[in-house]
C-alpha cells in the first residue's frame, strides 16, 4: 500500500479547515491519478482528517460551522471513488449500513457501506438519524446478510443498545457489526452483552473480515464475542 505524503496530508487538512473544496478535489484526483488504492484514500485522507478535524472542535479551535463545512466536503470527495467503488464484480451478498436513532454523524457508516462494495456486496447506506421503524422496513425488504451500525457519540450507548433488543426479537438470526467513534471509549464489551454482535473498530478490521473469508460473516462466528 502506497502512503500519502505528509505534506499533501496537511495541504489537504488545511484546505478542508479553510472551506476549499476547490483544492481538495484537486488533491483527491491527483491522488487517484496516482492510484494510491481506495482504502489509503479513505483511511489515510478522509478518515485521518475528519478524526483531526473532530479534535479541534472538541478543544474549541475550530466552529461548529467549520466542522460541518469539513464534513460536507468530505462527503463531495468520496463521491470522486465512487466510479472505482461500483465497478467490482458483485457476489450476490448484501449489507444493510445505518446510523441509529439520534446519530447525525453519517460519514463513517457511509465508508463502511462502500468498504462492502468494493469487497462485492451490495451496500445499503441509510443515512443519519434512522427511524427504528424505517429500518425494520428496509431489512424486510432488502433481506441482507448482515446489519451494520454506526455510533459516533457515547451519549447514544442507550439507544444503541435499546436497538439491538429490538433488532434480536424481530430477527434473531441477523448477523450484526457495530462500530465508530463512541467505542473508544467504552461498550467494547458488546459482543459479550448481545451474541451475535461484532464490534469492528477499523476500516481495515471491516476489510480483513469480509474480504478474507466472507463465510464468516454469520451470526454463529458472531456469537463467540469476538472483536476486530
Amino acid at each position: 500500500m502506497k502512503v500519502i505524503e505528509e505534506d499533501l496530508y496537511l495541504d489537504y487538512l488545511q484546505a478542508l479547515l479553510s472551506g476549499g473544496k476547490a483544492r481538495c478535489y484537486d488533491i483527491v484526483q491527483r491522488l487517484l491519478s496516482a492510484d494510491p488504492g481506495i482504502h489509503e484514500l479513505y483511511v489515510g485522507l478522509f478518515q485521518r482528517s475528519l478524526y483531526e478535524v473532530g479534535q479541534l472542535w472538541e478543544q474549541n479551535r475550530i466552529s461548529v460551522a467549520v466542522e460541518h463545512l469539513a464534513t460536507a466536503i468530505t462527503e463531495n470527495m468520496l463521491s470522486l471513488v465512487y466510479p472505482r467503488i461500483f465497478g467490482a464484480e458483485h457476489n450476490g451478498r448484501s449489507a444493510v449500513v445505518s446510523c441509529i436513532a439520534n446519530e447525525y454523524h453519517q460519514i463513517g457508516g457511509r465508508m463502511v457501506a462502500d468498504i462492502f462494495e468494493m469487497q462485492g456486496w451490495d451496500g445499503y447506506f441509510l443515512g443519519a438519524n434512522t427511524p427504528q421503524t424505517d429500518l425494520f422496513s428496509l431489512l424486510d425488504s432488502k433481506k441482507p446478510d448482515v446489519l451494520a451500525l454506526s455510533l459516533s457519540i457515547t451519549q447514544n450507548f442507550t439507544i444503541l443498545y435499546t436497538s439491538i433488543e429490538l433488532l434480536r426479537q424481530r430477527y434473531p438470526e441477523l448477523p450484526i457489526m457495530v462500530g465508530g467513534q463512541a467505542f473508544l471509549q467504552g461498550g467494547r464489551d458488546i459482543g459479550e452483552r448481545y451474541p451475535g454482535v461484532m464490534l469492528v473498530s477499523s476500516l481495515s478490521g471491516l476489510e480483513q473480515l469480509i474480504s478474507g473469508s466472507p463465510e464468516l460473516v454469520s451470526v454463529e462466528y458472531f456469537a463467540q464475542g469476538r472483536s476486530l
